[in-house]
């Protein structure tokens, strides 16, 4: 299938979950406390089959899902987009034993997963992260390892059933020395408390005081965390890009209907040339957004090469694109856009935070870099 065209089916499913989200995602998002999992609405995506569907689905149809949910419930698709987030290392690297114990109740809606990776002193650097795997120092509790340290900035903490947690076995090795963990919240040891962001996302700190693993406890192999948790971002980076466009595809929407009403100057202000360019910029840019998350997408379905460097280029652009997109629609909209409870206003706090999480934008410029310079053929002679 050409990246640039959806067939018809997906466009018709992606209208059906535009209806959905907003008929019967929304009422319940906004019966939601902020900074709190909305348990309710999970058990609603899980009737509706969407978290099912996290375990089923290509790179595409998850980008499909997060840009529709995205552009009329904002809640919805990070409620989703975190519990994939967190399961997807148990469905891709765990046990027969681990995927039966939690996958279908992430499916149901019925458990809180959560990604447990970034540190306060290491955040989009992964490979210097600080959470202590120390050998157990007796064999009578049946744990191989104690966990000691802190992760922060943890999505769906401190509410998650489970965490998938990377902590360091071998000290000094750097990305090599990582091992993942599915962590249940009830080990003892683990303890945290909830951090109040810009965005209304549930998000906290994680404190680690001796937590007890074990060797049925690993996900992958010890020592190989690290490909653990650049699988998963390779998989959900262009989704995160999803997620933006659907937010500055609702941003825009919103600013071709009130600019076409909108009277100023004895016209609308749709027939100001500054205004209709503007307008103009903004679809250009999601187009071209949207283009690149679902090229990228299609290539990490198909198995082509260089999906890293296409994963972050999707996320860069479209998050960076859809940050300027609603911050030029607040400017059109005028003070009425931050006012509180208005869509802008909701989008302007929301739309901040992609450019930082999974890695943030300079990590991404990084990661292109990298790709590009180990692609190229190898320097020959004098520069001309």
């Amino acid at each position: 299938m050409p990246a640039f065209s959806l067939e018809p089916e997906q466009r018709a499913w992606s209208a059906r979950l535009r209806t959905l989200a907003a008929e019967r995602l929304r009422p319940l998002a906004e019966k939601g406390e902020p900074g709190r999992v909305n348990r309710a609405l999970l058990a609603e995506l899980g009737r509706l089959g969407l978290l099912a569907r996290l375990f089923t689905s290509g790179a595409l149809e998850l980008c499909l899902m997060r840009e529709s949910l995205a552009f009329a419930c904002t809640e919805a698709e990070t409620a989703l987009a975190l519990q994939g987030l967190g399961a997807h290392p148990v469905h891709a690297h765990g046990t027969p034993a681990q995927r039966a114990r939690w996958l279908p109740p992430v499916a149901d809606g019925g458990a809180v997963a959560a990604f447990a990776l970034s540190e306060r002193a290491a955040g989009s650097d992964a490979a210097a992260l600080t959470l202590r795997a120390d050998p157990a120092p007796g064999p009578d509790s049946g744990a191989l390892w104690r966990l000691t340290g802190e992760k922060c900035w943890i999505s769906n903490a401190p509410e998650a059933d489970f965490y998938t947690v990377f902590a360091r076995t071998t000290p000094g090795a750097g990305a090599r020395g990582i091992t993942a963990f599915l962590v249940p919240a009830d080990r003892p040891g683990l303890t945290g408390g909830p951090l109040e962001m810009l965005s209304p996302h549930p998000i906290g700190a994680l404190a680690f005081d001796g937590v007890p693993v074990t060797a049925d406890d690993v996900l992958g192999e010890a020592d190989r965390g690290f490909r653990v948790a650049m699988d998963t971002l390779n998989l959900f980076r262009p989704s995160v890009g999803a997620f933006a466009v659907g937010m500055a595809q609702a941003a825009l929407e919103a600013t071709l209907a009130h600019t076409a009403r909108r009277d100023a100057f004895g016209g609308k202000l749709s027939d100001l040339q500054t205004v209709a360019h503007q307008v103009a910029e903004m679809a250009l840019r999601t187009e071209a957004a949207r283009l690149m998350v679902y090229a990228a997408a299609t290539a990490y379905d198909a198995g082509a090469p260089g999906v890293p460097g296409r994963a972050a280029m999707a996320k860069l652009l479209a998050t960076e694109t859809a940050q300027y997109v609603v911050d030029t629609a607040v400017q059109l909209h005028g003070a009425r856009a931050l006012r509180r409870g208005h869509l802008l206003e909701h989008l302007y706090r929301e739309v901040r935070a992609p450019r930082i999480y999974e890695g943030a934008s300079e990590v991404q410029r990084g990661i292109i870099a990298k790709e590009l310079y180990a692609a190229a053929p190898p320097p020959t002679g004098e520069a001309p």
